[in-house]
């Protein structure tokens, strides 16, 4: 069974950041680790390590791609039990179609302060007359987009300020479809 999942920001996205994910997982494998998988090209990547430490393994893999691709990248890494809590804590298991759900997975804890920016996004959102939702839990946001991320109120207005990450904070935002997807790539 794999240990880590590894997810990249920002890979192979309007043609910027292109990094093949065959180049991808010699970078892993050259870390020495095992059982490398990736997953789709936005930068999504399974693997096995004696590490534990999140963080450090994200500051290798930012530093090794870096190193080795010239592309400057987030990197945030969970475990196997953390991606678990993940999908075990989705507060929107009523939502049947997995493009209408992502998560932001940040890092670090999602501070109070910020919790409060997407609770008033929400509201704004809402005013506007959106069904958007979004729920903060631990390090993960969980957004709700019922009518389309690409028509998303809430989307909007979590990329304006206040609302809008500090620059200096290390996210990245799966589909739900790509979330249970790594998962079992994970438990394979």
């Amino acid at each position: 069974m794999r240990t880590h999942v590894g997810l990249l920001r920002g890979i192979n996205v309007g043609g910027r950041n292109r990094l093949a994910m065959s180049d991808l997982r010699e970078i892993v494998r050259g870390l020495g680790f095992s059982d490398v998988v990736t997953y789709i090209q936005s930068g999504n990547v399974v693997f096995s390590c004696a590490e534990a430490d999140g963080t450090k393994l994200a500051t290798t893999l930012e530093d090794a791609i870096a190193d080795r691709s010239n592309v400057r990248t987030g990197v945030v890494v969970l475990s196997r039990p953390q991606l678990r809590s993940v999908v075990a804590d989705n507060p929107y298991p009523q939502e049947t179609n997995p493009k209408f759900l992502h998560v932001v997975f940040h890092r670090d804890e999602i501070s109070p302060a910020t919790a409060e920016t997407v609770t008033a996004a929400v509201q704004r959102a809402r005013d506007k007359g959106s069904r958007d939702d979004a729920t903060v839990i631990g390090s993960s946001l969980y957004l709700r987009t019922p009518d389309g991320l690409g028509r998303s109120v809430l989307a909007t207005e979590l990329s304006r300020p206040p609302a809008a990450t500090a620059t200096d904070v290390v996210n990245t935002m799966r589909n739900w479809a790509t979330v249970t997807r790594l998962m079992a790539l994970l438990d394979d």
